[in-house]
């Protein structure tokens, strides 16, 4: 599924793809999930949108051919190919260990291609080697898992966690806090009570909308929401010292709001991309904790209505566009 301009519809098309290079691995896709970033590329809300472009970037795929130079990886091996693309090993963030900072770093479904797709290519040194199992469940794992894992590091270890925008990450982190003995507090869109529903059910002690104030002051919040006017209505719900991440690439004008909600050694920060290490570590502890995404599977051609109920906010959990079975494990011409 292509884009040809940016705010267009996604149209389906065939891509003959080249042979890998020698980093590169040819995959065949088995699911890909459905990110709100992918919703920003659509709309154009992204700098730099070069077209035509395939999204996606919660890659779940097979090995079909690996390029010279790769190490680690096999034709049948199963691999996630995350947002980090590819980074240049030189310049001082990622000289620093702060690849995600890289100046000249490349995104998967953004400025490469992605996983919106039967096959496409990738940069073996950045895929991460995944079990078995549901691809489909595994797909959400590689951005809304691995953002939501970084954001929540980033908001320290107190024991009660906001989360406002209860969807594919919140889904995932909540069952990660309650794990770890934290009180986890749902905001919803207001009125979304099905939204608050599942929350309660992932173990939140309180879920309500956005618009309403928790019933104690946070140690933290994180905001997944893209909603500017969220992080006034944040900061007043933390407690003093208690910090706001931001946890989204991108994000509505923040509107004025008084110094009061930031004094008291308050904080608002910011989470971006995210590192291989960020990725081992997390799947490492997802396997651990057996985490489990709730998903709803949509074709690969219906990627726009994918996207559609997820602008809506419909979704319970993750979409994840699913792939014929033939097309990840089938030899022959490279096309997607």
């Amino acid at each position: 599924m292509r884009l040809t301009a940016p705010g267009a519809p996604l149209e389906l098309a065939e891509v003959v793809l080249a042979a890998p290079r020698e980093h590169e691995v040819l995959l065949g896709v088995e699911a890909c999930g459905v990110c709100r970033t992918d919703l920003h590329v659509r709309d154009g809300e992204l700098p730099g949108i070069h077209c035509p472009l395939t999204p996606g970037h919660e890659v779940v795929a097979r090995v079909l051919a690996a390029g010279r130079a790769v190490e680690g990886f096999k034709a049948g091996d199963r691999v996630g190919v995350p947002w980090l693309g590819h980074t240049c090993g030189e310049c001082a963030y990622c000289r620093r260990g702060e690849e995600n900072l890289c100046v000249a770093a490349r995104f998967t479904g953004y400025t490469l291609d992605g996983g919106y797709a039967e096959r496409m290519l990738a940069d073996a040194r950045y895929c991460l080697p995944l079990p078995e199992g549901p691809a489909a469940e595994l797909a959400p794992l590689l951005c809304a898992g691995l953002i939501g894992y970084r954001a929540y590091r980033a908001a320290g270890d107190g024991a009660s966690l906001g989360l406002y925008g209860f969807g594919a990450a919140a889904h995932l982190l909540a069952q990660v806090a309650r794990h770890e003995g934290r009180r986890v507090f749902a905001f919803t869109r207001p009125g979304d009570l099905a939204a608050q529903r599942f929350a309660r059910e992932l173990g939140a002690v309180w879920a309500a909308g956005s618009d309403e104030a928790p019933p104690e002051p946070l140690d933290a919040a994180i905001l997944f929401a893209p909603v500017g006017a969220l992080i006034p209505a944040a900061l007043g719900a933390v407690r003093p010292g208690g910090r706001v991440v931001c946890a989204g690439i991108h994000m509505s004008d923040v509107p004025a709001f008084p110094y009061r909600l930031l004094w008291g050694e308050r904080s608002i920060a910011s989470v971006a991309n995210l590192t291989r290490r960020d990725g081992r570590e997390f799947l490492a502890l997802a396997a651990r904790l057996k985490l489990r995404a709730r998903v709803e599977r949509f074709a690969l051609s219906d990627a726009e209505r994918a996207l559609e109920r997820l602008r809506s906010g419909a979704l319970a959990g993750a979409a994840v566009l699913e792939m014929p079975a033939a097309a990840s494990v089938a030899g022959g011409p490279a096309r997607p």
